[in-house]
């Protein structure tokens, strides 16, 4: 299979998000404020999580809906940085 060309990727941000029951309230917040549709659009992954904090990885058009959905959700749940890479993320 043919790998595919960087204008054709799909491009990605790194979140570093901070609060509680990040993996459950995370997909929650996004699932109630986009959508099913809207959630299979932004792609989220969950690249790493501990307790308070977790970095995600969301598709870049779709940054600041994940932000706002976030933000509108009951549970406390902070965007802390957005980075490009993941070194950028972690480097500050």
């Amino acid at each position: 299979m043919k790998s595919l060309k960087p204008s054709m990727r799909e491009k990605k941000r790194y979140l570093l998000v901070k609060g509680k029951n990040l993996r459950q309230n995370i997909e929650k917040a996004i699932l109630e404020f986009v959508g099913v549709f809207g959630l299979s659009k932004i792609g989220l992954d969950f690249i790493k999580s501990d307790k308070n904090s977790a970095v995600i990885c969301v598709n870049r058009k779709f940054v600041d809906s994940v932000r706002a959905s976030l933000a509108v959700f009951p549970e406390k749940m902070k965007v802390e940085r957005v980075s490009g890479t993941l070194k950028g993320l972690n480097g500050k």
